[in-house]
């Protein structure tokens, strides 16, 4: 696909201390800042009509710096994936080898997905884009399938199984289901504690894996 989104992919380095403004406010000097004025753009023209270029502008930055932090309009709208599936991995090994594997990937999913109150505006609007926006589908199929291999490498390491086996790919398979449907009600039901959705949804899997 040709998306000028992609061009000038770089490797993610700090920008140049050079790198003169373009508007009246200070440049973007952190993923974060680049971040949130990429989401206000999201806002208010929609992901689909808010290019790399208007994020840049916005932030103060060239074209060419942007690409320094992200690869691409979509990998701004996930932030620091990979990081994240680290911070995963670190969460399921915390609860230790005497709690159940349920129990383990109850607390990792809800510790994975708990915010401070003042971010959660901001994790609402990018579930939105991720689970709403079209273009975004194809980039999210090919994430939720890296989460779900982290998922069911554990459950096949706790179950004495290979991750090819097919009752690890199971686990791994609903458990990512079950937070999906856990998001998808928290979007559509307002004041909804994510936190508490999510636990609710792995307690029902946890009936049909509970014997691991």
């Amino acid at each position: 696909m040709k998306d000028k989104d992609r061009e000038e992919s770089l490797p993610t380095t700090a920008p140049p201390a050079s790198t003169a403004p373009r508007t009246g406010r200070p440049p973007a000097s952190s993923r974060d800042a680049l971040e949130r004025l990429g989401f206000e753009l999201f806002a208010r023209q929609g992901f689909d009509r808010t290019t790399v270029d208007d994020i840049a502008a916005a932030a103060g930055i060239s074209r060419r710096t942007f690409f320094r932090y992200f690869a691409s309009k979509n990998d701004l709208v996930w932030g620091d994936f990979e990081q994240q599936l680290v911070r995963l991995e670190d969460l399921l090994a915390s609860p230790g080898p005497d709690a159940s594997m349920m129990d383990a990937l109850r607390f990792a999913v809800v510790e994975f997905n708990r915010f401070d109150p003042a971010e959660v505006p901001w994790h609402r609007q990018r579930m939105e884009l991720i689970l709403r926006v079209p273009t975004l589908q194809a980039d999210s199929t090919l994430r939720y399938a890296s989460w779900r291999e982290v998922v069911t490498k554990f459950a096949a390491l706790r179950m004495g199984l290979s991750p090819s086996d097919m009752l690890p790919r199971l686990v791994g398979h609903t458990v990512l289901a079950s937070c999906v449907a856990a998001y998808e009600h928290w979007l559509t039901g307002g004041a909804a504690d994510l936190s508490r959705l999510l636990d609710e949804a792995m307690r029902e899997l946890t009936a049909g894996f509970g014997r691991f």
